[in-house]
């Protein structure tokens, strides 16, 4: 094959099949437990080039735009390499959204799927979502049908079935309705790609409108992603990075794909629930690198749990995703990492490609966040919006058909400056602290507060806790906090709501209604629009909850809001 460096996979995978053809790239946690598969880098090579051949059969050419709808897998992997080889463009869908979701990040081209999921040991009918997403999207032009599980499913004119080729590796059976990567060759010529050439498109969701179709481009992204990986972390050649995200999210796409396999290191795919801490016994895992969300979990069910593994093998250990409360960190650190492992709290957003405000390296590679509140802000002790005064190479470049959406977004709020939407607080000692989007900030009696400052109160009997503002009388604006107990707690509700009432203010009018669980997407973040509405009592305009995990969380809450409500009149 070609060695043009100008091909993102060639950077991949060819530069270390050439030096190091039988190292292990991909360690495929499988939803049954125990039962990895290791993909070896000459192995991901001949399944990227095989994928990108039958792509190519199938009519993709360079610029065609690519939907991935599939689990944590290695043909995952493959297929988003294969897009990039040939010079499509792939967007990756979380294989947890709805039809309706996938429906609205279709535009057109080829939809690559499996046909079935399996996810703590839930089977999960893809294909059926992926024909009932079609429907709604006539300019979809093939459907190529790869069989995670032996269960056959209804074929359309527009499917293709395809053979997952592992070489040497486990994999389910051949499927009995075609060969079509068996055909292809193992040799397929990377396109060679300008630097700011599309790569992939990323949707993204907010609390109103359509999701965002973030553009990143092929070199300045993987750039960043490649460097990130290896000096946040501390990476090193040996090492067995363990990303917990799902490569339908931007955590997976560079820390779980691009910047690990760009530094020809070893990446952990989970597609089993990550909340359970034997794999990185198991496996041997270096760096571990997940949600505060299951950290919590983790937390709701004490010390021992996590203690029984052995964790020796941990260096490193990551937070990613929302701001983690003190309690979780001081958990994290002193019994999964045994006091020992540096816990990287991260900040970045699928916008920035990615990490751009980490406790390491302590020489910065990174652009510096700068913290606005109508002039900069150069002093400490002082809090406002988190914008970023320079370009960096991992930037999205526009909102894919919409540049005016990504202007009026991120570059005209702050002239100059590119406007996260996060709020921040710099410390006496210059370090930041998010406090959450700027529209988690509640005005109570004058006082602006972060929903993160008082989610960060602690308490011994809250695993977790979600805060939003609701209208108030007197002060404007009150806290209302939702809460989730640790497991086996014995605290009456009122006990506990006038102990949090006294540790965050009495100036502070809170609620306290004890739900089991919180509304969550499906990578974990709290949906405090949602509880925001429910608190209103709009639970009839909930907007768009297509990537809402467990409705009957929400359920739950609109029940005990009533209740409370009750309380407070009775």
């Amino acid at each position: 094959c070609n060695d043009s460096q100008s091909s993102l996979s060639v950077n991949c995978l060819d530069r270390h099949v050439h030096i190091a053809p039988n190292k292990v790239a991909l360690i495929w946690e499988k939803d049954e437990p125990g039962k990895e598969v290791r993909v070896t880098y000459r192995e991901l090579l001949e399944l990227t080039c095989r994928l990108g051949n039958t792509l190519k059969r199938q009519g993709v050419k360079r610029g065609d735009r690519v939907t991935i709808y599939m689990p944590p897998c290695p043909l995952a992997v493959a297929s988003m390499l294969a897009c990039a080889r040939i010079g499509a463009v792939h967007t990756v869908v979380f294989a947890g959204f709805s039809s309706e979701a996938l429906a609205d990040r279709i535009r057109d081209g080829k939809l690559i799927t499996v046909n079935q999921g399996l996810r703590g040991g839930k089977v999960i009918e893809l294909k059926q979502t992926v024909d009932q997403a079609v429907r709604a999207c006539p300019l979809v032009k093939r459907v190529l049908v790869s069989m995670r599980t032996e269960q056959k499913v209804p074929m359309s004119e527009l499917d293709v079935p395809l053979e997952e080729v592992r070489c040497h590796v486990e994999l389910p059976p051949t499927s009995p309705q075609g060969r079509e990567m068996m055909k292809e060759d193992v040799c397929c010529e990377p396109a060679v790609m300008e630097s700011e050439d599309l790569l992939f498109l990323l949707y993204t969701s907010g609390s109103t409108g359509k999701p965002k179709g973030l553009v990143h481009s092929q070199a300045g992204y993987l750039l960043y992603a490649a460097i990130t990986h290896k000096y946040v972390f501390d990476y090193h050649d040996g090492d067995v990075f363990g990303c917990m995200a799902d490569i339908g999210w931007i955590t997976g796409h560079s820390y779980v794909v691009y910047g690990p396999l760009c530094n020809g290191g070893t990446t952990v795919l989970f597609e089993s629930t990550p909340v359970y801490p034997n794999p990185v016994e198991r496996l041997r895992i270096n760096q571990f690198y997940g949600a505060p969300t299951a950290i919590r979990l983790l937390l709701r069910y004490g010390d021992e749990w996590v203690k029984r593994y052995d964790r020796s093998s941990l260096k490193t250990l990551g937070s990613v995703g929302e701001p983690i409360n003190r309690e979780a960190w001081e958990w994290y650190f002193n019994v999964v990492g045994e006091a020992r492992c540096p816990v990287v709290d991260t900040w970045w957003q699928t916008e920035t490609g990615g990490i751009c405000i980490s406790p390491r390296p302590s020489t910065p590679v990174m652009t510096k966040g700068i913290i606005f509140q109508g002039n900069v802000i150069t002093e400490n002790n002082a809090s406002g919006a988190l914008c970023i005064s320079q370009a960096w190479p991992g930037m999205a470049r526009t909102i894919y058909n919409d540049h005016k959406r990504f202007l009026e977004t991120y570059l005209m709020p702050y002239p100059g400056f590119f406007f996260t939407g996060d709020g921040a607080y710099r410390t006496s000692q210059g370090y930041y602290q998010l406090t959450g989007r700027l529209d988690d900030v509640i005005n109570v009696s004058g006082h602006r507060l972060g929903t993160a400052e008082l989610e960060d109160i602690v308490h011994g009997a809250v695993a977790e806790s979600a805060v939003i503002g609701f209208p108030h009388e007197i002060k404007g604006e009150g806290a209302y906090a939702f809460i989730v107990l640790k497991k086996g707690t014995d605290i009456s509700q009122e006990r506990l709501s006038n102990e949090l009432k006294e540790l965050v203010s009495k100036k502070i009018h809170g609620g306290s209604p004890f739900p089991t669980r919180l509304p969550k997407t499906r990578s974990g973040k709290i949906m405090r629009r949602v509880l925001k509405k429910i608190v209103e009592d709009k639970a009839d305009e909930l907007g768009d909850l297509t990537t809402l995990d467990d409705h009957e969380a929400v359920e739950e809450i609109i029940e005990g809001h009533k209740r409370l409500l009750q309380e407070e009149q009775g």
